[in-house]
Protein backbone atom coordinates (compact mmCIF):
# COMPACT_ATOMS: atom_id res chain seq x y z
CA UNK A 1 0.00 0.00 0.00
CA UNK A 2 1.40 3.21 -0.99
CA UNK A 3 2.01 6.04 1.38
CA UNK A 4 -1.48 8.26 -0.11
CA UNK A 5 -3.75 4.72 0.40
CA UNK A 6 -2.44 4.41 4.13
CA UNK A 7 -2.97 8.53 5.07
CA UNK A 8 -6.50 8.04 3.38
CA UNK A 9 -7.16 4.60 5.37
CA UNK A 10 -5.95 6.01 8.07
CA UNK A 11 -8.66 9.20 7.61
CA UNK A 12 -11.56 7.03 6.52
CA UNK A 13 -10.82 5.02 10.07
CA UNK A 14 -11.25 8.32 11.70
CA UNK A 15 -14.25 9.08 9.88
CA UNK A 16 -15.98 6.11 11.10
CA UNK A 17 -15.70 3.77 8.10
CA UNK A 18 -14.55 -0.25 9.37
CA UNK A 19 -12.85 -0.68 5.56
CA UNK A 20 -11.17 0.80 3.17
CA UNK A 21 -9.61 -0.49 -0.53
CA UNK A 22 -8.86 0.71 -3.57
CA UNK A 23 -8.77 -0.44 -7.04
CA UNK A 24 -7.56 0.33 -10.63
CA UNK A 25 -10.87 1.58 -13.02
CA UNK A 26 -11.30 -0.72 -15.77
CA UNK A 27 -14.30 -2.22 -17.66
CA UNK A 28 -15.90 -4.95 -15.95
CA UNK A 29 -16.48 -7.36 -18.87
CA UNK A 30 -17.11 -10.08 -16.74
CA UNK A 31 -20.56 -8.36 -15.94
CA UNK A 32 -21.41 -7.50 -19.18
CA UNK A 33 -22.93 -10.39 -20.79
CA UNK A 34 -24.98 -11.05 -16.81
CA UNK A 35 -26.29 -7.37 -16.92
CA UNK A 36 -27.97 -7.46 -20.02
CA UNK A 37 -29.62 -10.37 -19.61
CA UNK A 38 -30.61 -9.10 -16.21
CA UNK A 39 -32.36 -6.06 -18.12
CA UNK A 40 -33.40 -7.92 -20.55
CA UNK A 41 -35.51 -10.29 -18.17
CA UNK A 42 -37.16 -7.60 -17.12
CA UNK A 43 -35.61 -7.76 -13.45
CA UNK A 44 -35.21 -3.78 -13.03
CA UNK A 45 -38.75 -3.63 -13.08
CA UNK A 46 -39.77 -0.39 -11.43
CA UNK A 47 -36.08 0.45 -10.60
CA UNK A 48 -35.60 2.50 -14.37
CA UNK A 49 -32.49 3.90 -13.62
CA UNK A 50 -30.64 0.85 -13.52
CA UNK A 51 -30.92 0.95 -17.21
CA UNK A 52 -30.05 4.03 -17.63
CA UNK A 53 -26.06 4.58 -19.00
CA UNK A 54 -25.39 0.85 -19.05
CA UNK A 55 -21.64 1.24 -20.49
CA UNK A 56 -21.14 3.88 -17.77
CA UNK A 57 -21.76 1.40 -14.94
CA UNK A 58 -19.54 -1.68 -16.40
CA UNK A 59 -16.96 1.32 -17.03
CA UNK A 60 -16.66 4.37 -14.75
CA UNK A 61 -14.40 5.98 -16.96
CA UNK A 62 -16.63 6.70 -19.10
CA UNK A 63 -18.64 9.28 -16.94
CA UNK A 64 -15.13 11.35 -16.49
CA UNK A 65 -12.18 10.23 -19.16
CA UNK A 66 -9.82 11.58 -15.88
CA UNK A 67 -11.11 9.33 -13.59
CA UNK A 68 -8.45 6.08 -12.90
CA UNK A 69 -9.18 4.49 -9.60
CA UNK A 70 -11.89 3.83 -6.72
CA UNK A 71 -11.36 4.01 -3.05
CA UNK A 72 -14.06 1.85 -1.48
CA UNK A 73 -15.28 2.61 1.84
CA UNK A 74 -17.57 0.67 4.28
CA UNK A 75 -19.63 2.45 7.11
CA UNK A 76 -21.07 0.25 10.02
CA UNK A 77 -24.83 -0.17 11.05
CA UNK A 78 -26.37 -1.65 14.18
CA UNK A 79 -27.72 -5.36 12.94
CA UNK A 80 -31.22 -6.07 13.70
CA UNK A 81 -31.84 -7.21 17.28
CA UNK A 82 -36.17 -6.79 17.73
CA UNK A 83 -37.92 -7.10 21.67
CA UNK A 84 -39.03 -10.59 22.09
CA UNK A 85 -42.69 -9.53 21.09
CA UNK A 86 -45.18 -11.69 19.40
CA UNK A 87 -46.17 -8.75 15.91
CA UNK A 88 -49.34 -11.03 15.69
CA UNK A 89 -50.71 -10.11 19.30
CA UNK A 90 -49.31 -6.57 19.55
CA UNK A 91 -49.71 -5.84 16.15
CA UNK A 92 -46.14 -4.61 15.55
CA UNK A 93 -44.80 -4.17 11.76
CA UNK A 94 -40.87 -4.81 10.85
CA UNK A 95 -38.38 -2.71 9.36
CA UNK A 96 -35.08 -3.63 8.26
CA UNK A 97 -32.28 -2.15 10.04
CA UNK A 98 -30.47 -0.04 7.67
CA UNK A 99 -33.48 2.23 7.11
CA UNK A 100 -32.98 3.81 11.42
CA UNK A 101 -32.16 6.79 12.11
CA UNK A 102 -31.03 9.42 9.75
CA UNK A 103 -31.14 8.44 5.94
CA UNK A 104 -27.67 6.49 5.34
CA UNK A 105 -27.65 8.47 1.81
CA UNK A 106 -26.59 12.08 3.70
CA UNK A 107 -24.84 10.67 6.54
CA UNK A 108 -22.60 8.34 4.82
CA UNK A 109 -22.02 10.96 2.05
CA UNK A 110 -20.65 13.45 4.17
CA UNK A 111 -17.99 11.21 5.81
CA UNK A 112 -17.09 10.04 2.46
CA UNK A 113 -16.86 12.94 0.81
CA UNK A 114 -14.18 13.85 4.30
CA UNK A 115 -12.17 11.26 2.63
CA UNK A 116 -11.86 12.91 -0.21
CA UNK A 117 -11.33 16.27 0.75
CA UNK A 118 -7.91 14.59 2.34
CA UNK A 119 -7.48 13.44 -0.83
CA UNK A 120 -7.70 16.75 -2.04
CA UNK A 121 -5.29 18.41 0.21
CA UNK A 122 -2.89 15.88 -0.13
CA UNK A 123 -2.51 15.68 -3.82
CA UNK A 124 -3.49 19.02 -4.60
CA UNK A 125 -5.92 19.35 -8.24
CA UNK A 126 -6.92 15.59 -7.43
CA UNK A 127 -10.31 14.90 -9.35
CA UNK A 128 -13.07 13.37 -7.14
CA UNK A 129 -16.88 12.03 -7.41
CA UNK A 130 -18.71 10.87 -4.04
CA UNK A 131 -21.35 8.39 -4.69
CA UNK A 132 -23.68 6.37 -2.05
CA UNK A 133 -25.87 4.21 -3.47
CA UNK A 134 -26.09 7.01 -6.25
CA UNK A 135 -24.99 7.25 -9.77
CA UNK A 136 -23.90 5.01 -11.92
CA UNK A 137 -21.87 2.13 -10.20
CA UNK A 138 -21.85 -1.13 -9.54
CA UNK A 139 -21.02 -0.50 -5.95
CA UNK A 140 -20.59 -4.21 -4.57
CA UNK A 141 -18.44 -5.42 -7.67
CA UNK A 142 -15.91 -2.79 -7.33
CA UNK A 143 -16.03 -3.37 -3.30
CA UNK A 144 -14.85 -6.58 -3.97
CA UNK A 145 -12.11 -5.34 -6.68
CA UNK A 146 -11.04 -3.14 -3.79
CA UNK A 147 -10.56 -6.55 -1.63
CA UNK A 148 -12.95 -5.49 0.68
CA UNK A 149 -14.93 -9.10 0.71
CA UNK A 150 -16.85 -11.59 -1.12
CA UNK A 151 -20.52 -11.84 -2.62
CA UNK A 152 -21.94 -14.29 -0.63
CA UNK A 153 -25.33 -16.45 -1.52
CA UNK A 154 -27.70 -13.80 -1.03
CA UNK A 155 -26.10 -11.33 -2.96
CA UNK A 156 -25.06 -9.36 -0.45
CA UNK A 157 -21.36 -8.11 0.16
CA UNK A 158 -19.68 -10.16 2.75
CA UNK A 159 -16.63 -9.72 4.91
CA UNK A 160 -15.05 -12.56 7.10
CA UNK A 161 -15.28 -10.25 10.33
CA UNK A 162 -17.86 -7.13 9.81
CA UNK A 163 -20.79 -9.83 7.77
CA UNK A 164 -22.88 -7.72 5.40
CA UNK A 165 -24.22 -4.94 8.21
CA UNK A 166 -22.36 -1.92 6.66
CA UNK A 167 -23.20 0.18 3.85
CA UNK A 168 -21.11 1.12 0.87
CA UNK A 169 -19.17 3.95 -0.73
CA UNK A 170 -16.88 5.11 -3.31
CA UNK A 171 -14.85 8.08 -4.75
CA UNK A 172 -13.89 8.00 -7.98
CA UNK A 173 -10.38 9.78 -8.75
CA UNK A 174 -7.88 10.72 -11.67
CA UNK A 175 -5.34 9.71 -8.29
CA UNK A 176 -3.83 6.48 -9.72
CA UNK A 177 -4.23 3.19 -6.75
CA UNK A 178 -4.34 -0.38 -6.99
CA UNK A 179 -5.81 -3.42 -5.65
CA UNK A 180 -3.58 -5.73 -3.58
CA UNK A 181 -2.90 -8.81 -5.93
CA UNK A 182 -4.84 -11.45 -4.10
CA UNK A 183 -8.62 -11.68 -4.06
CA UNK A 184 -10.66 -12.04 -1.36
CA UNK A 185 -11.29 -15.27 -0.97
CA UNK A 186 -15.13 -17.09 -0.90
CA UNK A 187 -16.30 -18.29 2.73
CA UNK A 188 -20.00 -19.24 1.77
CA UNK A 189 -18.53 -23.04 1.71
CA UNK A 190 -21.69 -25.40 1.13
CA UNK A 191 -24.34 -22.86 3.43
CA UNK A 192 -27.35 -22.09 1.54
CA UNK A 193 -29.24 -21.04 4.25
CA UNK A 194 -29.92 -17.22 2.98
CA UNK A 195 -31.33 -18.64 0.22
CA UNK A 196 -33.82 -22.09 1.79
CA UNK A 197 -35.03 -19.41 4.43
CA UNK A 198 -36.06 -16.70 2.10
CA UNK A 199 -39.56 -15.61 2.52
CA UNK A 200 -40.41 -15.36 -0.96
CA UNK A 201 -37.59 -18.01 -2.62
CA UNK A 202 -36.18 -14.53 -4.37
CA UNK A 203 -32.09 -15.91 -4.31
CA UNK A 204 -31.84 -18.50 -6.24
CA UNK A 205 -28.51 -20.85 -6.81
CA UNK A 206 -25.76 -18.88 -9.13
CA UNK A 207 -25.90 -15.47 -6.67
CA UNK A 208 -29.46 -14.44 -7.86
CA UNK A 209 -32.43 -12.39 -6.90
CA UNK A 210 -34.86 -11.92 -8.53
CA UNK A 211 -36.39 -8.31 -7.60
CA UNK A 212 -39.77 -9.02 -8.56
CA UNK A 213 -39.85 -11.51 -5.71
CA UNK A 214 -37.86 -9.82 -3.12
CA UNK A 215 -39.90 -8.07 0.05
CA UNK A 216 -37.25 -5.10 -0.19
CA UNK A 217 -38.14 -4.34 -3.60
CA UNK A 218 -41.72 -4.78 -2.88
CA UNK A 219 -41.99 -2.89 -0.51
CA UNK A 220 -39.62 0.09 -1.17
CA UNK A 221 -39.50 0.50 -5.27
CA UNK A 222 -42.69 -1.08 -5.99
CA UNK A 223 -45.28 1.83 -6.46
CA UNK A 224 -48.40 -0.22 -7.25
CA UNK A 225 -50.20 -2.92 -5.41
CA UNK A 226 -48.57 -5.76 -4.51
CA UNK A 227 -48.97 -9.13 -5.88
CA UNK A 228 -52.03 -10.41 -4.45
CA UNK A 229 -50.38 -14.10 -4.10
CA UNK A 230 -47.04 -12.52 -2.38
CA UNK A 231 -49.08 -10.36 0.38
CA UNK A 232 -49.01 -13.35 2.72
CA UNK A 233 -45.80 -13.97 2.12
CA UNK A 234 -44.49 -10.53 3.39
CA UNK A 235 -45.44 -11.37 6.93
CA UNK A 236 -44.80 -8.26 8.98
CA UNK A 237 -42.63 -6.59 6.78
CA UNK A 238 -43.12 -2.82 5.85
CA UNK A 239 -40.17 -1.53 4.72
CA UNK A 240 -37.18 -3.91 3.57
CA UNK A 241 -36.22 -7.25 4.94
CA UNK A 242 -33.22 -8.65 6.87
CA UNK A 243 -33.70 -12.89 6.37
CA UNK A 244 -31.18 -13.48 4.73
CA UNK A 245 -28.88 -10.96 6.27
CA UNK A 246 -30.14 -12.39 9.70
CA UNK A 247 -29.88 -16.08 8.77
CA UNK A 248 -26.19 -15.50 7.84
CA UNK A 249 -23.58 -17.35 10.18
CA UNK A 250 -21.36 -14.69 9.09
CA UNK A 251 -23.59 -11.77 10.39
CA UNK A 252 -24.36 -14.16 14.11
CA UNK A 253 -21.76 -12.32 16.28
CA UNK A 254 -22.77 -8.75 15.36
CA UNK A 255 -26.31 -9.24 15.65
CA UNK A 256 -25.56 -11.49 18.96
CA UNK A 257 -23.98 -8.09 20.46
CA UNK A 258 -26.46 -5.65 19.05
CA UNK A 259 -28.31 -4.07 21.54
CA UNK A 260 -32.68 -4.65 21.34
CA UNK A 261 -33.65 -1.83 19.64
CA UNK A 262 -38.02 -1.53 19.83
CA UNK A 263 -38.32 1.06 16.75
CA UNK A 264 -37.48 -2.06 14.31
CA UNK A 265 -41.16 -2.90 15.35
CA UNK A 266 -43.70 0.13 14.91
CA UNK A 267 -46.96 -0.14 16.08
CA UNK A 268 -49.07 -0.99 12.78
CA UNK A 269 -52.59 0.81 13.94
CA UNK A 270 -49.94 4.22 14.17
CA UNK A 271 -48.64 3.34 10.49
CA UNK A 272 -51.99 3.10 9.48
CA UNK A 273 -53.41 6.23 10.93
CA UNK A 274 -50.82 8.65 9.55
CA UNK A 275 -51.90 11.75 7.85
CA UNK A 276 -49.34 13.52 5.33
CA UNK A 277 -48.24 16.23 7.84
CA UNK A 278 -47.44 13.28 10.47
CA UNK A 279 -45.28 10.81 8.23
CA UNK A 280 -43.43 13.73 7.13
CA UNK A 281 -42.69 14.77 10.41
CA UNK A 282 -41.82 11.48 11.49
CA UNK A 283 -39.71 10.35 8.35
CA UNK A 284 -38.59 13.38 7.09
CA UNK A 285 -35.13 12.35 7.62
CA UNK A 286 -35.12 8.60 7.34
CA UNK A 287 -34.15 6.46 4.50
CA UNK A 288 -38.06 5.24 5.05
CA UNK A 289 -39.42 8.49 3.48
CA UNK A 290 -38.20 6.73 0.08
CA UNK A 291 -41.48 4.22 0.23
CA UNK A 292 -43.84 7.47 0.40
CA UNK A 293 -46.44 7.40 2.75
CA UNK A 294 -49.26 5.73 0.44
CA UNK A 295 -46.44 2.61 -0.19
CA UNK A 296 -45.55 2.46 3.99
CA UNK A 297 -49.63 2.72 4.81
CA UNK A 298 -49.99 -0.04 1.92
CA UNK A 299 -47.65 -1.99 3.29
CA UNK A 300 -48.74 -1.83 6.93
CA UNK A 301 -52.31 -3.02 5.90
CA UNK A 302 -51.24 -5.70 4.28
CA UNK A 303 -49.17 -6.81 8.02
CA UNK A 304 -52.42 -5.84 9.72
CA UNK A 305 -53.95 -8.71 7.37
CA UNK A 306 -50.96 -11.12 8.18
CA UNK A 307 -51.43 -10.47 11.44
CA UNK A 308 -54.41 -13.07 12.20
CA UNK A 309 -55.42 -10.85 14.87
CA UNK A 310 -58.86 -9.40 15.04
CA UNK A 311 -57.75 -6.05 16.64
CA UNK A 312 -56.61 -5.32 13.71
CA UNK A 313 -60.44 -4.83 12.06
CA UNK A 314 -60.83 -1.10 13.97
CA UNK A 315 -57.72 0.28 11.97
CA UNK A 316 -58.64 -1.35 8.93
CA UNK A 317 -61.93 0.00 8.76
CA UNK A 318 -61.14 3.23 9.70
CA UNK A 319 -58.87 3.29 6.58
CA UNK A 320 -60.90 1.98 4.58
CA UNK A 321 -63.62 4.51 5.73
CA UNK A 322 -61.52 7.77 5.26
CA UNK A 323 -57.90 7.47 3.81
CA UNK A 324 -57.40 9.28 0.68
CA UNK A 325 -55.24 7.18 -1.13
CA UNK A 326 -57.00 4.25 -2.78
CA UNK A 327 -53.96 2.16 -3.21
CA UNK A 328 -53.94 2.07 0.36
CA UNK A 329 -57.95 1.44 0.96
CA UNK A 330 -57.49 -1.23 -1.30
CA UNK A 331 -55.24 -3.73 0.59
CA UNK A 332 -56.59 -2.45 3.77
CA UNK A 333 -59.96 -4.07 1.76
CA UNK A 334 -57.98 -7.29 1.36
CA UNK A 335 -56.59 -7.06 4.79
CA UNK A 336 -60.10 -6.87 6.25
CA UNK A 337 -61.47 -10.09 3.90
CA UNK A 338 -58.81 -11.92 5.89
CA UNK A 339 -61.07 -11.93 8.91
CA UNK A 340 -64.11 -14.24 6.95
CA UNK A 341 -65.75 -14.87 10.38
CA UNK A 342 -66.18 -11.53 11.59
CA UNK A 343 -69.29 -9.20 11.08
CA UNK A 344 -67.71 -6.17 11.89
CA UNK A 345 -65.55 -6.79 8.98
CA UNK A 346 -68.04 -7.80 6.66
CA UNK A 347 -69.75 -4.91 7.76
CA UNK A 348 -67.11 -2.03 6.65
CA UNK A 349 -66.11 -3.93 3.54
CA UNK A 350 -70.46 -3.73 2.82
CA UNK A 351 -70.13 -0.34 3.76
CA UNK A 352 -66.94 0.69 1.65
CA UNK A 353 -68.45 -1.22 -1.65
CA UNK A 354 -71.80 1.40 -1.50
CA UNK A 355 -69.62 4.74 -1.80
CA UNK A 356 -66.09 3.26 -3.17
CA UNK A 357 -65.05 5.54 -6.42
CA UNK A 358 -62.03 3.95 -7.83
CA UNK A 359 -62.39 0.66 -9.65
CA UNK A 360 -59.37 -0.96 -8.56
CA UNK A 361 -60.19 -0.60 -4.69
CA UNK A 362 -64.10 -1.39 -5.58
CA UNK A 363 -62.70 -4.78 -7.25
CA UNK A 364 -60.25 -5.58 -3.97
CA UNK A 365 -63.48 -4.83 -1.48
CA UNK A 366 -65.43 -7.33 -3.61
CA UNK A 367 -62.78 -10.05 -3.80
CA UNK A 368 -62.93 -9.49 0.11
CA UNK A 369 -66.63 -9.71 0.54
CA UNK A 370 -66.64 -12.71 -1.48
CA UNK A 371 -64.32 -14.60 0.96
CA UNK A 372 -66.43 -13.48 4.33
CA UNK A 373 -69.60 -16.23 4.63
Amino acid sequence: MTPLARHLESIASERGFILTGFASLHRLDERAGFFSRWLAGGRSAEMGWLAKAPEKRLDPRLIDPRLRSIIMLAWPYTPPRIPDIDWRAELRGRIAAYALGPDYHDTVKARAGAVAAALAVARPGSVTRVYVDTGPVFEREWAAAARLGWFGRNTNLLNRHHGSYFFLAEILTDAEFDAPAEPYREHCGTCRRCLDLCPTGALADGYLLEPRLCISYLTIEHRGPIPRAMRPQLGAWIFGCDVCQEVCPWNSDAAAAAPVNDALAPSLADLLALDDDAFRRRFAKSAMRRAKRRGLLRNAAIALGNSGNPAAIAPLAAALASEPEALVRAHAAWALGRFAASDDARAALERALMREPDADARAEISLALDQTP
